[in-house]
């Protein structure tokens, strides 16, 4: 069954294919052949602008696990029973009314806007009706179609995929950099928490957890080229965000 025409579903899908359209509109005197991918990081723009609060009550959470480093680092030194440690540390993060779980709000908040960006550029009927949005471009890249199907298909209009991949992979680089600089984690951030400092990785867990952001590179490979562009400009955003964020809020 296709979850796509269930009515709710469907419903979303097209007020979604309704927005990135008018957004496309907007721009269309302006940016061309390029409106829809335009319209798409309007899309996420918004969608950012939205979440902003989300962004600074992580800043604010990043900001009291640093403040409780020192302590985290007592309590992982004293107690060396897992159960027992995890424990303590959720007993700490309670009586400080500090979240552990903040860091993942931005990622859960995104994840149906992302799903559903991925949805309307994955089905050739939206709400009964043919989705012309598939007939738009970027740089000659069909929006619905993802880097291994345009590779089927030559390599002229591989490039704006690589490009999009290049500067995910950089912007993805650059977050992970600030956030050990500053939380003062080796690892770096885990997905959708970020290690604080003091907070020590499970034992072989680092190698992974440094690699761990880049999954979304390669999802984005394996995405609709409207889904790249979407996490791009969400990465890009967070990159901008944090370093704003956490210039105000930690004075």
């Amino acid at each position: 069954m296709d979850l796509s025409t269930f009515p709710p579903i469907a419903v979303v899908l097209g007020g979604l294919q309704s927005l990135v359209t008018t957004l496309g509109v907007l721009v269309d005197p302006v940016v061309g052949a390029s409106a829809s991918a335009v319209g798409i990081v309007l899309l996420a723009l918004l969608v950012r602008l939205v979440l902003v609060p989300v962004g600074v009550s992580q800043v604010r959470a990043e900001l009291a696990r640093r403040r409780l480093a020192p302590a985290i680092a007592d309590l992982t030194r004293r107690i060396t029973a897992p159960e027992a440690r995890s424990k303590a540390l959720m007993a700490l993060y309670a009586t400080e009314k500090v979240s552990p779980l903040a860091g993942c709000l931005p990622t859960l908040a995104q994840a149906p806007v992302l799903t559903a960006v991925y949805s309307l550029f994955a089905h050739s009927e939206i709400a009964g009706h043919a989705n012309t949005l598939l007939t738009h471009t970027l740089g000659g890249a069909a929006l619905g179609a993802n880097l291994f199907v345009t590779l089927g298909t030559g390599l002229a209009a591989v490039w704006p995929y690589l490009v999009l991949l290049v500067l995910l992979a950089i912007v993805v680089e650059l977050s992970r950099r600030a956030t050990v600089r500053f939380t003062g984690s080796a690892a770096g951030p885990t997905v959708g928490q970020g290690q604080g400092q003091g907070q020590e990785a499970l034992p072989g867990m680092a190698g992974v957890l440094r690699w761990l952001p880049f999954v979304s590179v390669l999802f984005a490979a394996f995405a609709p080229l409207a889904a790249a562009l979407y996490l791009v400009t969400s990465a890009a955003w967070t990159l901008g965000e944090r370093a704003v964020l956490r210039r105000v809020l930690a004075r």
